[in-house]
């Protein structure tokens, strides 16, 4: 099982995706707030690969995202809110 990251955006919205034999296991999506901070709206996750931490791989994805772009990310969608309480140390890529 070879995974592969792909990221996909527009001046407006994006995503990030996990795709496995050519199947999309995995998205998280996103829409741009400004020039410098996006919303994470969306996570979600196949059934079948719950549990295999591609969640997370998705956040890390979109924290690279926010640093190489200078951004802070708003975090809307429940998966991605969770993580980030869970996770007090990533606080300085968030909107304050």
């Amino acid at each position: 099982m070879t995974a592969t990251i792909n990221m996909d955006a527009d001046n407006r919205r994006g995503a990030f995706e996990i795709v496995i034999d050519k199947k999309v296991v995995a998205k998280m999506t996103f829409v741009f707030a400004g020039p410098a901070k996006f919303i994470i709206d969306h996570t979600e996750v196949n059934p079948e690969y719950n549990g295999k931490g591609f969640g997370k791989i998705l956040i890390q994805k979109a924290i690279g995202f926010a640093k190489d772009k200078n951004s802070k990310i708003i975090p809307l969608c429940p998966f991605a809110k969770a993580y980030f309480e869970k996770h007090p140390e990533l606080n300085n890529v968030l909107v304050s």
